[in-house]
């Protein structure tokens, strides 16, 4: 196993405030003020100065290899994949194993309802030996080490110097949890706590609008983690939903997306949540003030803003400036990052839909899944071995995409969310100690529910080129069981046989037995072996979607830890938006703007002649 080194940083940052300095116990892992995993190498590369506090020692961990690639379990694993792997027949190693689908699935038991997820990774390219193997590389990548590096606090997010600390928002078990030597159980627990009491006087009818007529509506404006998370969630969990309540939520700055809120909402009756930690969301900021001011063509007095807009923020100037009353802010901390920060004040809008006590049982399935990731060995965690098969699929079989089916209607927006949990987290090319990856990372995640998908795009798993590994989820016990329960019978008859039929797949013997004609019998052939992970829940309980979206989490954790490469951190966002900023302001003048290539020159010149603003 490759050991976490603690090194002094040696490369000049050009700021005395940050000047490098060795941590008092360097023998220390444990000491919070040494944990600064902080890339320089990587950092200048790109002139980024970290804006560090000056009385912080600045302290390099290096993980004590920089490739990994260049770890003696990747090439055990090359000379498996050329040997075996490659060659393995699914089918074939079924029937040589009766019990294979019993030595590759795993149960989680969710303790929060007394039930329990399967997970079935039977119908994966795996041996004994492969996953042997796999966990010998997740040891030498020090998989463990960085994942109780993470629970204990400490700034594994090394190029933005913070703490990656969404599991404390989910404690429901007050399990002493620390950054930087703080407690942050007690501030948690007083955000969940005004969280509480203000969703039930929503909820109740007690918080009424300036007329006094209680709310039905809420708008939820954010974008990014402060849109797709509750999106998703209130979407998975409508059967738990308010039945008097609509919500709308409003990410694009396309006009059209808040023009269609505002035109089914009422002034009277809506509550606007303006989600962004900085309040200054160039897209949020846009779409509230135009929510507040369509609010205010009714309402009239400005006085009447704080009963109809709360901030789910941090900057307190900001939100006090905008009109909202410092009382209805709901703050959470720099260690939360946007993809993961559902499960804090930007879940408010999930806790007034379906109510407080259903979000605390969200939070603590999520809490028992990361129970089961801290404390289970490699071998039967459910999500390392998840993260694992991604690496094994996308590294050493060339797999460049996965697909993640929900057979169940209301997970629609289920693969939409875990497009940027997946992406944003690991599409990245720089290693821990700032080199360039020789290897892939990031594999493309994209989904729809079933059966809808079988009608799209399932030929292309089916009998397209590519490897396209795929996650199957349904729950056995619908929220709808109409007709008798037939149409639940008829999507889990899909829900098996997909992927039956992608292991199996049909001969040409097959075919020609069926009577098909001599021409036909190539292109009604299927080939088979395509790999399947099936996830089967007893119900979509709001304590199993918290489970399920944890397990996800810590498959993508799993997957950068093994690339060695910060899952944490989104550099690759800035750019574009900086680059609009400037063509923003060349749109409100003449001309074809500035320093830009040809095309983009053209482009905004079409653009205004088209829109009378040349």
């Amino acid at each position: 196993m490759a050991e976490l080194v603690y090194r002094k940083q040696q490369t000049e940052c050009g700021n005395d405030d940050v000047a490098p300095r060795p941590p008092s116990d360097p023998n220390a892992p444990g000491t919070t003020d040494a944990i600064r995993f902080l890339a320089f190498s990587f950092l200048h590369s790109f002139s980024i100065t970290p804006n560090l506090p000056s009385n912080k020692p600045l302290i390099v961990i290096m993980p004590g290899f920089s490739q990994t690639s260049d770890l003696p379990a990747w090439k055990e694993l090359q000379e498996h994949h050329t040997t075996l792997g490659r060659n393995l027949v699914l089918k074939d190693q079924f029937q040589k194993d009766p019990k294979r689908f019993e030595n590759f699935s795993h149960k989680f038991a969710n303790t929060v309802d007394n039930t329990e997820v399967l997970f079935d990774f039977s119908k994966n390219f795996l041996t004994q030996e492969t996953v042997s193997l796999l966990v010998k590389l997740a040891k030498e990548a020090n998989v463990e080490e960085l994942r109780d590096a993470m629970f204990r606090g400490e700034h594994i997010n090394f190029t933005e110097d913070r703490a990656v600390y969404h599991a404390a928002l989910r404690n429901v078990a007050n399990e002493p949890m620390e950054v930087d030597g703080k407690s942050v159980v007690e501030d948690v627990n007083s955000v969940l706590e005004h969280m509480k009491e203000f969703s039930e006087q929503v909820r109740s009818g007690e918080w009424k609008g300036y007329t006094g007529k209680k709310i039905n509506t809420i708008v939820n404006i954010g974008i990014g983690g402060s849109d797709l998370g509750p999106v998703m969630v209130t979407e998975a969990l409508k059967p738990y939903g308010h039945p008097d309540m609509k919500l709308h939520f409003v990410s694009n700055i396309d006009g059209t997306h808040i023009a269609e809120a505002l035109k089914d909402s009422d002034p009277e009756t809506t509550l606007f949540l303006i989600a962004s930690k900085t309040f200054t969301t160039a897209e949020t900021t846009t779409n509230a003030n135009t929510a507040k001011s369509w609010f205010l063509k009714s309402a009239k007095k400005d006085s009447y803003i704080a009963k109809h807009f709360v901030a789910l923020s941090t900057n307190e100037a900001e939100v006090t400036k905008f009109g909202i009353d410092a009382k209805n802010m709901f703050g959470f901390e720099s260690w939360v990052g946007g993809r993961y920060s559902v499960w804090s004040a930007i879940g408010l809008s999930v806790a007034l839909y379906i109510g407080y006590d259903n979000f605390h049982q969200f939070l603590a399935g999520a809490q028992a899944m990361d129970k089961h990731f801290r404390e289970t060995p490699l071998e039967k965690n459910i999500p390392a071995l998840g993260g694992l098969l991604s690496v094994w699929y996308s590294d050493f079989f060339g797999a460049q995409t996965h697909l993640v089916a929900p057979f169940d209607q209301y997970l629609h927006r289920f693969p939409a969310y875990l497009q940027q949990l997946s992406m944003e987290s690991n599409g990245k090319a720089i290693t821990r100690t700032g080199e360039y990856v020789k290897y892939t990372t990031g594999p493309i995640l994209f989904g729809e529910p079933a059966t809808n998908a079988q009608h799209s795009f399932f030929q292309l798993l089916h009998q397209g080129t590519k490897l396209i590994p795929a996650d199957f989820l349904m729950a056995a016990e619908s929220h709808n069981p109409v007709e008798g329960g037939k149409h639940q019978r008829m999507l889990a008859a899909n829900f098996l046989a997909q992927s039956e039929a992608l292991m199996v797949g049909k001969t040409p013997a097959q075919v020609k037995a069926e009577g098909a004609a001599e021409e036909l019998v190539a292109h009604k052939t299927f080939l088979g072996n395509r790999p399947t992970t099936s996830i089967l829940a007893q119900k979509f309980t709001p304590s199993t979607l918290g489970a399920l979206i944890t397990y996800y989490e810590h498959v993508t954790f799993t997957e950068g830890a093994i690339w060695n490469i910060n899952s944490f951190d989104q550099w690759g966002v800035e750019l574009g938006k900086a680059l609009a900023k400037n063509i923003q302001g060349e749109l409100e003048t003449a001309g074809e703007g500035a320093n830009h290539d040809s095309s983009t020159s053209g482009l905004l010149l079409a653009f205004k002649q088209k829109s009378n603003l040349s």
